[in-house]
């Protein structure tokens, strides 16, 4: 496939400060790319790398086969980004905004009206067309800027927690339009904090901590690589957990996390741990067995399940 991104030991300093240590990946041409991590993990500084916002400091970064250090105004053309936070004119009403959005690529009155009223009938927007930005809840903004991001209909979409801030209605109605735009061939890169997000649209992914990539792979990949298949999780305050648990799962060939003011239990026998774990102290109702989740592996390899 050809490669739509080359990323090759990026790194980046904001003073002192170093977000990104040397992070490399490649994003191929159709598929939907996520970058994964906590704040300050370095997924939005390497996102604007991309799209221009940040030079790169050292390393080498292609986009269309181009090299790179500030992404210039041709590649900016055929980029679509959807930053965090909702950019919208709060001066312009709905129609408007992606209007006046669309001339700054040269697109003529007439086109840019005519995409701008596609765009909301793609995001199930089209009834609030004349609507005040303010006017709009959360949901609504967040859409709204997905649909300004497709109106240069872009080759490389770019975006930035894009369902921060949905109801889970909300979240589902752009995971379905983004598979849409995966299907027509549109690149997709997204950071977000939602692993169930992750698993649903990335093909690819990187869990990034502190700056690096830790690992790389397809969901069901990572999942298989980093922890065992399936999880019983203690509901109850460590302190209210009996004390040997981890070595009697560690004896059955498990292994225990701590997560947060919990324990995990992980295990190849799902099953089988179920029936234990009532003969060690623990009610079952109390625990939930689940199979193994993107959520564990980020758990384990970030180390952020004993973080608050």
């Amino acid at each position: 496939m050809k490669q739509i991104v080359v990323a090759e030991s990026l790194t980046k300093h904001y003073g002192d400060f170093p977000a990104l240590k040397g992070v490399s990946f490649n994003i191929s041409e159709g598929e939907c790319f996520g970058l994964l991590g906590h704040n300050g993990a370095g997924k939005s500084t390497t996102l604007k790398m991309l799209y221009g916002l940040a030079r790169v400091e050292s390393g080498q970064l292609r986009l269309f086969d181009h090299p790179i250090s500030l992404t210039p105004p041709a590649i900016k053309q055929i980029l679509g980004v959807v930053p965090q936070e909702d950019n919208l004119d709060p001066d312009l009403p709905v129609l408007e905004n992606l209007i006046t959005y669309a001339r700054l690529f040269g697109i003529g009155r007439a086109q840019a009206r005519e995409k701008s009223l596609a765009m909301l009938r793609f995001m199930g927007l089209d009834a609030k067309e004349e609507s005040l930005i303010d006017a709009l809840s959360g949901g609504q903004k967040r859409r709204l800027v997905i649909a300004r991001a497709l109106l240069n209909s872009p080759r490389l979409l770019i975006l930035d927690e894009p369902t921060t801030g949905l109801d889970p209605q909300g979240r589902h109605l752009v995971w379905q339009k983004l598979r849409g735009l995966k299907s027509e061939g549109v690149t997709m890169v997204l950071t977000t904090h939602y692993m169930e997000e992750a698993a649903q649209l990335c093909d690819r992914l990187v869990i990034m901590h502190e700056g690096l990539v830790l690992t790389e792979g397809t969901p069901s990949e990572l999942v298989a690589s980093h922890v065992l298949p399936f999880v019983i999780e203690i509901r109850l305050p460590l302190d209210a957990i009996p004390d040997d648990i981890g070595d009697r799962v560690n004896a059955f060939g498990g292994e225990a996390l701590p997560v947060m003011e919990g324990l995990f239990l992980y295990t190849r026998e799902g099953n089988r741990l179920w029936q234990q774990i009532g003969d060690w102290g623990l009610p079952q109702h109390s625990c939930f067995l689940r199979p193994a989740s993107l959520e564990d592996v980020f758990l384990r390899l970030t180390g952020r399940g004993t973080e608050p």
